[in-house]
C-alpha cells in the first residue's frame, strides 16, 4: 500500500502554486503580505506555492483579489489541450527554481546583442558541464 506522507504533490497543483509564486513576485508583495491579507500563515502560503497544500476554491478567490488579477488568470496554465498545457507545467516548475525569476528580470533588461551572447555562453557551460562526467570516466578507463 502507497504511503500518503511520501505522496508527491500533484502536477496541476503545483502549477497553481507556481502561477501564484510568479504573481505574487511580479507585483512585489512578500509572502507574508499576501498571508496577512487570506488571514493564513505565511507557511500557509508557501506550502501553496510549492503545490504542497491544495488551494480550495474559497481560498484561490481571496488569493486572486489580494493579487489583484482575476481568478482565471492564475489558473490560465491549467486550462487548453494537453500538449500546451504540459509545457506550461514544465515552464511554471523551471520558474520555480531560486534565482529564475530574478535571471529572467535581469535578462530582459539586457539589450539583444548580450541576450544572445549571454545565451551561447550558458549553453557553453552547460554543454560542458554534461560533458565533464563523460570526459572523466573515459580518462579513467583510459588509465586502468
Amino acid at each position: 500500500m502507497n504511503d500518503p506522507s511520501t505522496k508527491a504533490p500533484d502536477p496541476m497543483d503545483v502549477a497553481l502554486g507556481a502561477a501564484v509564486r510568479i504573481r505574487r513576485r511580479t507585483i512585489g508583495i512578500s509572502q507574508e503580505a499576501l498571508a496577512e491579507q487570506c488571514g493564513v500563515s505565511f507557511q500557509q502560503i508557501q506550502k501553496y506555492e510549492n503545490g504542497a497544500n491544495r488551494i480550495s476554491f474559497s481560498r484561490l478567490v481571496q488569493i486572486a483579489r489580494a493579487l489583484q488579477c482575476r481568478v482565471v488568470d492564475l489558473m490560465d496554465v491549467l486550462d487548453g489541450p494537453d500538449r500546451e498545457a504540459t509545457g506550461d507545467l514544465d515552464l511554471l516548475t523551471r520558474m520555480r527554481t531560486p534565482g529564475a525569476l530574478e535571471l529572467l528580470a535581469a535578462y530582459e533588461q539586457m539589450p539583444p546583442e548580450a541576450r544572445t551572447a549571454l545565451v551561447t555562453l550558458l549553453r557553453a557551460l552547460t554543454n560542458h558541464a554534461a560533458a565533464a562526467p563523460e570526459a572523466a570516466a573515459a580518462k579513467a578507463r583510459q588509465l586502468a
